[in-house]
């Protein structure tokens, strides 16, 4: 069990590292994208790049944010009824967020897969294939249905979530 939970912790560690590549990435094409216009040059497809790496950075950084308390919870509800019925506020939200975060997986996974079946490219000036950018997108939400998962299995076993969050003094 603690391999596993190591190894899911790395997971969501890893997948806020790459969250943080993709806002470098924002970064890096907003500023060669300025030079250019500076120098008279053209690049064609940062606006475009940018925004797949927009999309990359917030679904990778979904699980990672979760699990640092970062996505907005009633807490003031939970923490004003009793402790049974904050346990049973809490399991079915996880339960709805594990559904909901499943069937996004699922439906993000089928928009990839016919995206690259058909060889779908964006319209831009980039034309790329939009299932590279998309996979980021599958890939981060896969990620944030398992910290979910993982966040039901554990309130219902050990009776708490595994949200840690900091509070801010």
């Amino acid at each position: 069990m603690r391999a596993l939970r190591k190894g899911l912790d790395g997971l969501y560690l890893l997948s806020g590292i790459l969250a943080a590549c993709f806002l470098i990435a924002i970064l890096t094409l907003i500023v060669v994208q300025m030079v250019a216009r500076w120098t008279g040059e053209i690049f064609p497809g940062a606006p475009e790049y940018a925004g797949y790496s927009m999309a990359g950075a917030s679904f990778l950084a979904f699980a990672s944010a979760l699990n640092h308390g970062s996505h907005i919870r009633v807490s003031i509800l939970i923490n004003a009824v009793p402790a049974r019925v904050s346990w049973f506020l809490n399991v079915w939200c996880f339960t709805i967020g594990t559904m909901v975060g499943w069937y996004i997986a699922y439906y993000a996974w089928r928009f990839t897969y016919w995206s690259w079946k058909f060889s779908d490219i964006s319209q831009g000036q980039d034309a790329t294939l939009l299932w590279i950018p998309q996979s980021s997108m599958v890939i981060g939400s896969v990620i944030l249905a398992i910290a979910l998962t993982d966040h039901l299995i554990s309130l219902l076993f050990t009776g708490r979530d595994r949200i840690h969050v900091t509070s801010i003094e």
